[in-house]
């Protein structure tokens, strides 16, 4: 046998991609609206954001020690948060 890696075709990880997400998305409709706090309560949201910033070593931070990279990546964020926002509208 060649020196490949058997791999295995069981479990979610060798799923297909589209599969996968079906699997996912389930798993967040399956979570009623209102007990979503995040979405509720946008305040509880930034502060987990920042506690999971917090709890990532400064030389481990790349936004940190890349200030280029993270303009970059808002610059990314604002302009999808902003396609997805104008999508529906009629113009």
């Amino acid at each position: 046998m060649p020196d490949k890696q058997q791999r295995s075709n069981r479990g979610f990880a060798s799923m297909d991609q589209n599969k996968q997400r079906d699997i996912a998305r389930k798993g967040g409709e399956s979570v009623p609206n209102e007990k979503r706090s995040f979405s509720r309560d946008p305040k509880l949201a930034a502060e987990a954001g920042r506690k999971g910033g917090r709890s990532v070593a400064p030389e481990a931070r790349s936004f940190s020690r890349d200030p280029k990279l993270a303009a970059e990546a808002g610059r990314k964020g604002g302009e999808a948060s902003h396609s997805r926002r104008n999508n529906g509208q009629n113009s």
